[in-house]
């Protein structure tokens, strides 16, 4: 039996060794390169994918344009803030009821009106009507009670406008 080193100098098995991996390699690289560039055409068809626009410039445009809403809402939610505090204390509830303040009156010409606003404050007004004349009452209303005492008809129409929907 003949050894290697017989056959061929071990240099030369080296040599042999270091072309077949330099060839292992090249194919290696090869495979690689064909790798990336379907990568690269991957990568171009996606960035395009919109009727040939960038898709980097697209993302950027889109960046600009949410941070220029961010600071839009931020200010449209301040002024917001604004307008339902004054909104909270304007009277937006109403309520009516006419009725017959004498028995001997028809038509229901007295009537109590309610103004509340989303806190149920604000006033009842209410109007006596006989033959002689007519009296207009005003009392202020606080969470839907007043330290002034309240007719019937005028606790019912504070009841109904505070009972309205709130904000």
């Amino acid at each position: 039996m003949n050894t290697l080193t017989e056959i061929m100098p071990f240099s030369w098995w080296a040599i042999s060794a270091l072309g077949f991996l330099l060839i292992i390699a090249f194919l290696a690289i090869i495979l690689m390169y064909r790798r990336i560039k379907k990568f690269e055409q991957a990568h171009i068809t996606v960035q395009t994918f919109m009727s040939g626009k960038n898709l980097d410039s697209l993302l950027q445009q889109y960046v600009q344009t949410v941070a220029h809403l961010n600071t839009e809402l931020t200010t449209y939610e301040a002024r917001l803030t604004k307008v339902e505090g004054k909104l909270r204390l304007n009277p937006d509830r109403m309520e009516l009821v006419r009725f017959n303040a004498f028995e001997n009156m028809g038509s229901n010409q007295s009537f109590a009106l309610a103004l509340l606003n989303q806190d149920a404050n604000g006033v009842v007004l209410s109007c006596i009507h006989s033959r002689e004349e007519s009296r207009v009452y005003a009392k202020p209303i606080n969470q839907g009670q007043s330290n002034y005492q309240l007719s019937a008809e005028e606790r019912q129409v504070v009841e109904r406008a505070a009972q309205g929907p709130k904000l």
